[in-house]
Formats: structure tokens, C-alpha cells, sequence
């Protein structure tokens, strides 16, 4: 007796669902590449297209027409992208999913990880063996073993002065290196940020350690959902401990000593000033991976991240004028440019929001497995915004990693992710 023609129909939608799915996350899914350290080496010819088809083509990605800002000139960097982080539409990018090496950069992962883990106030003594195996001209921001510290100085010591030293007691106390390495990786792929490979949780060059400006945004963006990840990204000088010592009565004294961002568009230099409605997040600086920066910003009502990643321009404060530059041009074209793709949810906040809710229209609910776009397929702009508790938008319908396939085509809802408000939005001269 043959099959109903519905069950039929059904399973085939299924099957190429999964066919769709495995062949979308392929490129993103093999073992990570030593990354791109040549001044000459060019991007892939194809990469991920977690996001959307656009971002897995190399070059800049953006959508001009009549009223849209035309780009900065001058963008020497490899790899960047411009991304709504409420919503999630990425204005612009270019390269954006070129997996290179991310330098302290990769520290945001590292955080958004570990930090649910202890209360501020929980304290450690630092033994020798949480600080070996530290890097060669490592930055450090002067822990020293035999004293105790909270995980609140830790945490100053990761984000303003990323220390390595801070980083390395932090993954002592969390099992070790590999454990928290372990974990790192693991967050990632919940995360959707297909690109990275962690081998060092401090970011420090690596063979095969990677990340790529879409995956940096993402990790960004799912940080800024912690209260204390937005207030030590956006800190800008703090008291660190000191070493103990004996004054001249012999008594054991511990003083602090002073610690500042190395944040330039947050703590500003001689040729950067601090850039207006600026809150966060991370910068970073290796051999390999040059200089690399993830940034969020507000301004009239419009929160962007910006990350920029080794430009070539022979100037110590490049990534962050570049950086400048790219949200200067996005809370300008903010409502005027036609995204390029996407900011995805983690999967567990996919797979929950998988279902559509009554208001959804016919084939709304759909979308890749892996936060790709395919082809031809379009954000429906006109969603309402979600409810519910997981806090995430660009509301991707998926179900245990399997396209949805409705009525021969794909279908995205892009629903807004309430980002929190940031903890400072102080004007500095």
C-alpha cells in the first residue's frame, strides 16, 4: 500500500533539510587552519555562511543605495563587520567569517564562559603552579603567587589589563588549561561561532587557534548579556592588589596599585580620543594575529558592535581609528542600509524558539541548522518582537539542527534581542 502522499511529502522535506543543513555547516565544521599570518595571504575563496550566504564571500559585503553612507576609505584591515546588537543585522562586513588568529581578543570567550562560575567575593591564594606555562612577553597585570586575590580583581585584571597571569589563575581555579579549553571550545559551538578553535584560553598564538570577526561579534554580544561582563568591559581604571610586604615596623602591609584599560577608544591616547557613547568591549595584540578589537557603542537610541581585525596600516593605534571609523559610518546608516545577514542565537535558544507562535505568518518559522541563509532567502523585517526568557533575537527557527523547509523556500523571522542597558553612557571629553 503506498505511503500517504503527506508522509511522503513530509519525509522528503526532511531529507533535504538534513542534506542543506551538513552541507551549510561543512565548511565551518573542519578542524581549524593554521591561521593567515602572511601580509599577502588572501582570504579563502569560501567560507562559512553561518549568518548568511553574503558573509561567507570573500570582499565587503553592504548593500549601497540612495541615502545609504558610502563606506569609510582608508579600511586597511583583514577582516571586519558591522553589526546591529539588538537585533542583530549585520549593516556590513568584509571577510567576515576569514578565520585568523585573535589575539586577547579570544579573552571574551573566555569570560563569557567562566564567569557564571563564582561569586565575586569568592577568594583564591595563587600557587606557583597557576601561573606556569605563561607565554614569552605576555601582558600581565602583576599577579603574584602566594597571595590571595577575589575573582572580582581577577576579572579587572582579565578585562583592563589582559593579563594572561589573571587568565591563567582563573583556569586554576576552574580544573586547569585543558578543562577550560575544553570549555571554551564547547561554548563556542552552543554559540554558533563555528570559526574559533581555542588552544590557549588567554589568546595567545597558537597553532591552529582561530576566530574570525563574525564569531568575535557573536561571543561580544552574548557577553554584553552579563551584567558583570558590561561592567568590566566598560571600566575604565580600578585599584589592583599589590604584593605583601613588611614596612618599617615590621608589620605586613598589602597595598594596590592603579590599573587602566587598554581599551583606547574607552580610555583614549594621545592621538585616539575617547569615542563618544562607547561601552566595552575587548582589544587584543599577538605577533600573528596583529592588532584586533571588538567594540560596542550607543548612540540615539542605536547600540552597534564593530570588530576589526589586523589592519595593515603601520600605526599603533590603527584598529581603533578603523573601529571609529566603521561605527561613525553605522549609526549613520543604521535604518537606511538593507543588512547583508545576521547575527545568529545559540543553538539552545534556537532549538526553543524552533516552534512558530501564533502570530507567525506562514513559512516563517524556518532557517538553517547552522544560522546560515540559503539561497535566495530573505530576514522577514515585518516580526513582531519576541517574548519568552532566553533573551535572544533574530528568532531562527530550527529544530534539532534540521532545516525547515515550507512551501519550496526558507524563511527567517528577525526578532529583536533587547540588549540590557549598558552600564555607562557617560560623555568624556
Amino acid at each position: 500500500m503506498p505511503a500517504p502522499e503527506n508522509t511522503v511529502r513530509r519525509s522528503l522535506l526532511v531529507a533535504s533539510a538534513v542534506l542543506l543543513s551538513t552541507a551549510l555547516t561543512a565548511p565551518a565544521a573542519l578542524a581549524a587552519p593554521k591561521p593567515s599570518t602572511s601580509p599577502s595571504a588572501t582570504p579563502p575563496a569560501t567560507m562559512s555562511t553561518v549568518g548568511g550566504a553574503r558573509l561567507g564571500q570573500p570582499g565587503t559585503q553592504v548593500n549601497l543605495a540612495s541615502g545609504v553612507p558610502v563606506l569609510p576609505k582608508e579600511l586597511s584591515a583583514r577582516s571586519w563587520i558591522v553589526a546591529d546588537a539588538e537585533s542583530g543585522e549585520v549593516l556590513a562586513a568584509h571577510n567576515a567569517h576569514w578565520r585568523l588568529a585573535p589575539a586577547s581578543t579570544l579573552k571574551m570567550l573566555f569570560a563569557d564562559t567562566l564567569l557564571p562560575k563564582w561569586p565575586r567575593t569568592t577568594e583564591h591564594r595563587v600557587e606557583p603552579s597557576d601561573l606556569a606555562g605563561i607565554g614569552v612577553d605576555s601582558s600581565m597585570v602583576g599577579v603574584k603567587e602566594n597571595e590571595t586575590y577575589t575573582v572580582h580583581d581577577l576579572w579587572l585584571g582579565v578585562f583592563l589589563r589582559s593579563g594572561n597571569d589573571a587568565v591563567r589563575v582563573l583556569s586554576a581555579m576552574n580544573g586547569g588549561i585543558d578543562a577550560t579549553v575544553e570549555e571554551m571550545n564547547a561554548h563556542a559551538e552552543e554559540l554558533q561561532a563555528l570559526d574559533t578553535h581555542v588552544v590557549s584560553p588567554d589568546g595567545y598564538d597558537a597553532p591552529t587557534q582561530v576566530s574570525s570577526a563574525y564569531d568575535l561579534t557573536l561571543i561580544a554580544r552574548s557577553g554584553l548579556q552579563k551584567k558583570d561582563f558590561r561592567e568590566y568591559s566598560s571600566t575604565v581604571t580600578a585599584k589592583f592588589p599589590g604584593e605583601t610586604k613588611k614596612n618599617k615596623k615590621g608589620e605586613k602591609v598589602r597595598g594596590s596599585f592603579e590599573i587602566q584599560n587598554t581599551n583606547r577608544l574607552l580610555a583614549g591616547d594621545y592621538d585616539v580620543p575617547v569615542y563618544q557613547g562607547i561601552a566595552g568591549v575587548k582589544n587584543g595584540y599577538t605577533t600573528n594575529a596583529g592588532y584586533t578589537f571588538t567594540g560596542v557603542a550607543e548612540r540615539g537610541g542605536k547600540v552597534l558592535l564593530v570588530t576589526v581585525m589586523n589592519p595593515s596600516k603601520n600605526e599603533h593605534n590603527a584598529v581603533y581609528k578603523e573601529t571609529a571609523k566603521l561605527f561613525d559610518w553605522g549609526f549613520e546608516a543604521a535604518g537606511k542600509v538593507e543588512p547583508v545577514g545576521e547575527l545568529v542565537r545559540p543553538r539552545s535558544a534556537a532549538q526553543a524558539g524552533a516552534r512558530p507562535g501564533p502570530s507567525a505568518s506562514p513559512g516563517e518559522a524556518g532557517g538553517t541548522g547552522d544560522g546560515g541563509v540559503a539561497a535566495g532567502s530573505k530576514p522577514v523585517a515585518s516580526a513582531a518582537p519576541g517574548g519568552g526568557t532566553d533573551g535572544f533575537g533574530v528568532a531562527l527557527g530550527v529544530a534539532g539542527g534540521a532545516l525547515v523547509l515550507l512551501a519550496g523556500g526558507a524563511f527567517l523571522v528577525n526578532r529583536r534581542w533587547p540588549l540590557p542597558d549598558l552600564v555607562r553612557r557617560r560623555s568624556r571629553p
